[in-house]
């Protein structure tokens, strides 16, 4: 089907497709890695209105193995008006809609969501429901931002799209906060501290489990049992917070014209090399070319 589309295209690798006419599959990665076929499932809408999706674009280390046996997506996938769903974009699954609706489609690297593998399985299970407490707050939200970027002019668009990007990354982690029987999970309030407590001390090289568990009171692995309860480690969120302290300080400081050395000390890193090879990994640039591109204020690219 030929269908009206507008990309947005920003440089943290995050495409947004606003379109007024239903695929019958969903996007895919613009470079044409996707895989179209087979697809898996597919999602079932029944009637006019507007539809969020993120597309969860492949990673740049290869992912584990999946067995045949574990078997986590429907083959169908009811969703309603203003619904949030995750989706493989290297598999696109088909979309049964009537023709005329609206989509707004995220497309996310897989590393912003900063997610395991097996988590990324559950948030595409189940679509994030309109009605919910993240849907009620996050659904409008992201339906006006998908319109507010495309429109805008950088860098006032990238910094919706780095927004956008934080957004869906919290829309997941949020969305694992439910038991199998779908009963929300009570975060421990320890873990928020903790949290907290790791972002006044983000400059800090010397900042590790075992000076976060010692101010804690608690013990090492106590520290990363919590953190893997909530579907992450301590390294990589410490990492994840660093990278997003310096990313945000390279657009707002690009007239300084501060080094890029200069900017990962200031976050605890020690090594530019290794900064610049986890800086890449997460958002699909160097920090020279996040910088550079913020500094020229490249417009977003359109396609009809």
């Amino acid at each position: 089907m030929v269908w009206q589309e507008q990309v947005c295209r920003m440089p943290m690798g995050l495409d947004i497709v606003v379109t007024d006419r239903a695929p019958t599959r969903l996007p895919a990665p613009a470079d044409g890695a996707g895989r179209p076929e087979p697809a898996a499932h597919r999602f079932v809408v029944h009637g006019p209105g507007e539809y969020l999706f993120v597309g969860v674009r492949g990673s740049t280390t290869p992912a584990p193995a999946t067995p045949a046996t574990d078997v986590w997506r429907p083959g169908e996938v009811i969703v309603g008006p203003g619904d949030i769903c995750f989706y493989d974009a290297d598999r696109p699954p088909a979309l049964d809609a009537p023709e005329h609706v609206r989509l707004k489609v995220f497309l996310v690297p897989r590393e912003a969501l900063g997610l395991e593998e097996r988590d990324l399985r559950r948030v595409m299970a189940a679509p994030v429901g309109r009605s919910s407490r993240l849907g009620t707050l996050l659904s409008p939200f992201l339906s006006e931002l998908a319109d507010t970027v495309s429109s805008s002019r950088p860098p006032v668009a990238e910094l919706l799209a780095w927004n956008a990007v934080n957004l869906l990354a919290t829309l997941a982690t949020g969305h694992l906060g439910k038991d199998a029987t779908g009963t929300p999970r009570v975060h421990s309030p320890l873990v928020s501290r903790i949290q907290r407590y790791i972002d006044l001390h983000l400059a800090d090289p010397d900042l590790s489990p075992e000076a976060i568990a010692a101010a804690q009171h608690i013990s090492v692995r106590y520290l990363h049992r919590l953190f893997q309860d909530e579907g992450t480690t301590v390294g990589r969120w410490i990492q994840r917070r660093r990278l997003e302290e310096c990313r945000r300080d390279l657009l707002y400081r690009v007239r300084d014209r501060q080094t890029i050395a200069a900017v990962a000390g200031r976050w605890g890193f020690l090594s530019a090399t290794h900064f610049s090879r986890v800086f890449r990994a997460a958002y699909g640039m160097s920090p020279s070319e996040w910088r550079d591109t913020a500094g020229r204020g490249a417009r977003p690219r359109r396609a009809g």
